[in-house]
């Protein structure tokens, strides 16, 4: 701090760019949209700043509170999928040789080599109706039942079914099933991270001394991975609740998220302001996530210390 005090014209020649770029582009506009969520509409184009909480009251409707409820429910499986999914990846990642371990992470960070947008359409060839899924799940079938009619067991009454694909695209399933498959690495990072910095002599010690491989999971694992487990939930849950993308091309009519509907006020509905006052809403619970983070993170720095 001292040298930047003493040389405070390089300070300022390398900090106020940034600061510039961030106060015009990002500070700025995002104070013009928290502005614009207290105005109304006048006619097409014409908004007004009026200081109206018309907008909030009107995202109490019960119709938006089932879309902010939907949001918060799908992220939150998504994110609890995630979890269960990513920690046992992340303990093999963790205690995998050394040989094995770049190779590893490169598989998980290998989906962010390809455009989200290039992967969704991805996932859509692979659960449409003539899909890979269903494709394969038609050749099992009809696999089976020729093994069963040249075994003989053709009485059986499945040589008469036919073989309906799944209706696995453009509902519930496909819109949670897309976000899992686009947030997992966001979760696998912060607890191979967290898990890999991990002292592993406490593991050995509490297996010494008697404690079973669960009881050191929970004892020892769990916490010293509280961390990377904290950020892995952040980082999951806040992108999933914001999600526009994946509900909006594997989603059916009832399937569509607050991201959707913010994005029709802006463009088809043109209403500015109850776009606006949606988003800042959204971002109302983000900041809600993110202080319980800290405080979960400060809780458990006392727990250390203590």
């Amino acid at each position: 701090m001292d040298s930047w005090r003493r040389h405070a014209l390089v300070f300022w020649i390398f900090s106020l760019p940034p600061t510039l770029w961030l106060l015009a582009f990002f500070l700025l506009p995002l104070v013009f949209m928290w502005l614009l969520s207290f105005g109304e509409k006048h006619g097409i184009v014409e908004i007004a700043i009026t200081g109206t909480l018309d907008n909030y009251a009107r995202a109490l409707h019960p119709l938006y509170l089932w879309i902010f409820a939907k949001s918060v429910g799908f992220a939150g499986l998504t994110t609890l999928t995630c979890l269960v999914i990513a920690f046992p990846v992340a303990i093999a990642m963790a205690f995998a040789s050394p040989r094995w371990k770049p190779l590893l992470l490169l598989l998980i960070m290998l989906p962010f080599w390809t455009n989200l947008l290039i992967r969704t359409y991805a996932l859509m060839a692979v659960l449409r109706t003539k899909g890979y899924v269903n494709t394969g799940l038609e050749f099992l079938w009809t696999t089976a039942t020729g093994f069963l009619h040249l075994v003989g067991l053709g009485d059986t009454g499945l040589l008469g079914v036919r073989f309906e694909p799944l209706e696995l695209l453009y509902n519930n399933f496909a819109v949670l099933f897309g976000l899992i498959y686009v947030h997992l690495p966001f979760m696998i990072l912060p607890l191979y991270a967290a898990l890999d910095r991990l002292d592993k002599t406490y593991i050995e010690a509490s297996l010494d001394l008697g404690a079973s491989q669960m009881r050191t999971f929970w004892s020892v694992v769990l916490p010293l991975a509280r961390s990377g487990l904290s950020s892995g939930i952040l980082i999951t849950f806040i992108p999933a609740m914001g999600s526009f993308l994946t509900p909006e091309l594997l989603g059916g009519p009832d399937s569509q998220l607050l991201a959707n509907v913010i994005e029709r006020q802006f463009k088809a509905a043109n209403d500015w302001p109850f776009g606006a006052a949606l988003s800042f809403l959204l971002m109302y619970i983000t900041f809600f996530a993110l202080a319980l983070r800290t405080l979960w993170a400060k809780r458990g720095l006392e727990l250390e210390v203590d």
